[in-house]
């Protein structure tokens, strides 16, 4: 038996021998959770943390261990946003929580780890869209979704922001954004399928202009599907009904459309576009239309801060470390200013070849 110094608990060490996938699969068998919330448990499980560290026992992981497991799936390439990979990191704290109180490991090394601001992913200008690809998923996506593609691409919308899409956010020339669909949203219980947007309060919203194509997508949409009434309540107990554009038609299939729903509808367009990478999975994921909106506007010379508060960013530094290097470069400008500044070139002294214009001046030196 070992004891820990600070907390005097005794700990068999062959309690901590238990490897991490066979005590996550106990710890989630014991959970009483709904059914969506264990899919997307033991999806992060399945997917992620098992392949990475399943195979170490509990007494054997420390903190560097989930420091790397955070930056690894961030950073390699598996779509995930930094705010879900928090939110499977609460999961995770938890698990090895319960390896602390049932005396396997004297403490919880994954408790509080977070991607810090400094790990923010820059986008890859590579693994972006090009606007052929967009229309490309827009044809081969169901087409109940052909409006979520240019939602996002056109007006840089979350995948929960454009699902949450109403009559009342169509404005002229721009579209508001009010609300974004919770991850309750699809079950036919859920009393709040809308919540107030990412780091806003529930009165706050966001203004993003429009070009003419994401008017004329409106209208298609609405000439194929009317908008289907929602009523909810919102946080402060005020009765709200919005006319969302992708309720659903039929009964006994929730109140809204979910994130994952949506995401597998975008993965079956791509695959069937044949936008695969080099292992045949889908190339993009709907994030990807996010930074397509972005880069393209920022690419073109729209001012970052502006671009900055279209995407809802809570500060205009995220939006410099993922899309900055996309700038149009100012090199050039750089040294023109710089120059005008320190030695002004004469307007006659530009159409001289360098040559002639050395010689000139090596003459009047003599």
């Amino acid at each position: 038996m070992e004891k820990d110094k600070k907390s005097r608990v005794c700990v068999d060490p062959a309690r901590g021998a238990m490897s991490l996938s066979v005590w996550a699969a106990e710890w989630l068998e014991r959970r009483v959770i709904g059914e969506a919330t264990r899919r997307n448990y033991e999806g992060f499980v399945r997917n992620h943390l098992v392949p990475r560290l399943g195979r170490k026992p509990l007494g054997g992981l420390a903190r560097r261990d989930f420091e790397k497991f955070v930056k690894d799936i961030y950073r390699g390439g598996a779509g995930l946003a930094a705010s879900t990979v928090h939110d499977r990191m609460v999961m995770v704290a938890a698990i090895m929580e319960a390896a602390v109180i049932d005396k396997r490991i004297t403490e919880n090394p994954a408790r509080g780890i977070r991607i810090s601001r400094g790990d923010t992913l820059a986008v890859d200008e590579d693994e972006l869209p090009t606007p052929a690809e967009v229309d490309l998923i827009a044809e081969h996506i169901a087409p109940y979704f052909r409006l979520t593609v240019y939602l996002q691409s056109g007006t840089g919308q979350r995948p929960s922001e454009a699902l949450a899409f109403s009559t009342e956010c169509r404005r002229p020339g721009f579209v508001r954004i009010r609300w974004q669909v919770s991850a309750k949203a699809h079950q036919e219980d859920c009393q709040t399928p809308f919540v107030p947007l990412k780091h806003r309060l529930e009165k706050e919203c966001r203004d993003i202009p429009t070009a003419l194509f994401i008017e004329q997508e409106i209208d298609a949409h609405l000439r194929r599907w009317k908008p289907m009434p929602v009523v909810f309540t919102g946080q402060k107990g005020k009765r709200i009904q919005l006319e969302t554009l992708f309720a659903p038609r039929q009964p006994g299939v929730g109140v809204m459309p979910s994130i994952s729903s949506y995401g597998h509808q975008f993965k079956k367009a791509c695959l069937s576009a044949g936008l695969v990478d080099l292992d045949g999975n889908a190339k993009y994921t709907p994030r990807s239309l996010r930074h397509f909106f972005a880069s393209t506007a920022l690419a073109n010379g729209v001012p970052i801060h502006e671009v900055s508060r279209w995407l809802g960013h809570r500060s205009v530094k995220t939006t410099v470390d993922i899309y900055g290097h996309l700038l149009p470069s100012a090199w050039d400008r750089c040294r023109e200013v710089l120059q005008r500044a320190m030695r002004p070139i004469p307007p006659d002294a530009t159409s001289q070849p360098a040559e002639e214009a050395s010689s000139n001046g090596s003459a009047r030196a003599m």
